[in-house]
């Protein structure tokens, strides 16, 4: 689901059309609509004010005067290089784990009882 600051590829007609980020989300009049407050990354730049209810701003088909639309997140190439990064990280400590084995915590009043 698209979030404030969020960018997004907008589709025209079901080809990607243009980018935007997201200004703001406000509740609109009727209940389960939003108002979505677009930077439409243009020049010039625009400021657009859709109203769409939740499913549409989780990337659900819609239409604006008979024309076929859709928000899409873009997710930053960078974004996408360190979150692979964090992953590969993470699975090397798990491998490291899984070869030297649990550290064993050994009580001090076992060791009496022997």
């Amino acid at each position: 689901m698209a979030i404030v600051h969020d960018l997004v590829l907008i589709h025209v007609e079901n080809k990607p059309g243009f980018y935007a980020r997201v200004e703001e989300i406000t509740p609109d009049v009727k209940q389960g609509w939003w108002q979505v407050k677009l930077l439409v990354l243009t020049f010039p730049m625009q400021v657009f004010t859709w109203i769409l209810d939740d499913f549409q701003i989780e990337g659900a088909d819609f239409t604006m005067g008979g024309t076929p639309l859709r928000l899409e997140p873009v997710i930053s190439p960078v974004e996408v290089e360190r979150a692979e990064k964090e992953a590969a990280e993470k699975e090397l400590e798990a491998k490291a784990r899984q070869e030297h084995g649990a550290p064993k915590v050994i009580s001090l009043l076992d060791r009496r009882k022997k």
